[in-house]
């Protein structure tokens, strides 16, 4: 792996980890996996998180060649300090389990119009039938594509989707994609595995604080190095 690579690959790991650990896309696929088969929800969400990094990724690839490098590269230095300044915020202002409980009114409010009562009741019969069909038609289950949904829009204009593509402007993208899909990939399976009970015993504060920090120290490396 060359340093390039390299550099981009840890850096987008690091953000990816630090951005979606306590994000409103890790309860949702926390609170879907208490509901649902748990490789559904796995696989939708993961697919989602995937698509998003690699679309987010080309993005950035491409923005130097419509824009001078220059101008990229300053804006991604604006765009790492912001992001920064609007996490610590957040660490400081926003309550501790808030995104949490909006995530599951949000859930149980859909769950309700859907009809919740009649699918909690058939659940083990659906669960049971889906475990006799083949493996390619579960991927066009109503779970999982309500997994990816949610999560994909979930993710869309979100502060690490832009990060993604400031930082595959200014860092290799190809180690930025490695780096983007092994951490939602670490963030979504501890999430499906044990999300709510690993969000109630953290603290979303010091999660905030360490990634504003993260992309603060990004900031300051992004404007101290020299553009190619």
């Amino acid at each position: 792996m060359s340093l390039s690579v390299a550099q981009g690959f840890t850096k987008s790991l690091a953000m990816t980890v630090l951005s979606e650990i306590g994000d409103k896309t890790f309860f949702a696929a926390a609170i879907l996996a208490m509901r649902h088969p748990r490789r559904l929800v796995l696989s939708g969400c993961l697919g989602a998180l995937i698509v998003m990094t690699i679309l987010s990724a080309v993005v950035g690839w491409a923005a130097p060649n419509l824009v001078s490098r220059k101008w990229t590269h300053h804006i991604t230095t604006l765009l790492f300090l912001g992001f920064g300044v609007w996490s610590l915020w957040d660490a400081f202002h926003d309550g501790e389990a808030e995104d949490l409980d909006e995530v599951e009114a949000q859930l149980d409010a859909d769950l309700k119009a859907n009809g919740g009562a009649t699918k909690e009741k058939n659940q083990h019969s659906d669960d049971l039938k889906k475990q006799r069909q083949p493996l390619l038609a579960q991927f066009f289950s109503p779970i999982l594509l309500k997994a990816f949904s949610i999560t994909f829009f979930g993710e869309w204009g979100d502060k690490s989707q832009l990060a993604t593509i400031g930082l595959a402007a200014d860092e290799n993208p190809l180690g930025v994609v490695l780096g983007g899909i092994l951490g939602q990939a670490l963030c979504t399976t501890t999430a499906v595995l044990g999300g709510k009970s690993l969000a109630s015993s953290i603290s979303e504060r010091i999660v905030g604080l360490a990634g504003g920090s993260l992309f603060i120290v990004f900031g300051i490396q992004s404007y101290l190095s020299t553009v190619e």
